[in-house]
């Protein structure tokens, strides 16, 4: 069984910072593509960061310069670094993970966290 456990966020100020975390377990699932997501009430869901098991990295246009998507592929984990929040960067954020477990392809999400900006 493979879950991914979010951690991070809450109530910021708008300049500030937040670093969420996402933990895939599941030792025999081979993780490609680590993504971040959020959607706002009332709004799409949204692509936010991309990164690869290689270590390529996309960004939304409008979070590009202020949020970095580290990865740890020792410990399956993954980070949202933001930085130079915003109010409309309000919203429920959530962490995928595909890959590939016993030969198929499979997409695992995680359980969404807060992350609230005050202006």
């Amino acid at each position: 069984q493979v879950q991914l456990v979010q951690s991070g966020g809450g109530l910021v100020q708008a300049g500030g910072s937040l670093r969420l975390s996402c933990v895939a377990s599941g030792s025999s699932f081979r993780i490609d593509v680590m993504d971040w997501y959020r959607q706002a009430p009332g709004n799409q869901r949204e692509l936010v960061a991309t990164i690869t098991s290689g270590g390529t990295t996309s960004y939304a246009d409008s979070v590009k310069g202020r949020f970095t998507i580290p990865r740890d592929n020792a410990k399956n984990t993954v980070y949202l670094q933001m930085n130079s929040l915003k109010a409309e960067d309000t919203a429920v954020y959530f962490c995928t993970a595909e890959g590939t477990l016993v030969g198929t392809r499979r997409l695992y999400w995680g359980q969404g966290t807060q992350v609230t900006v005050s202006s």
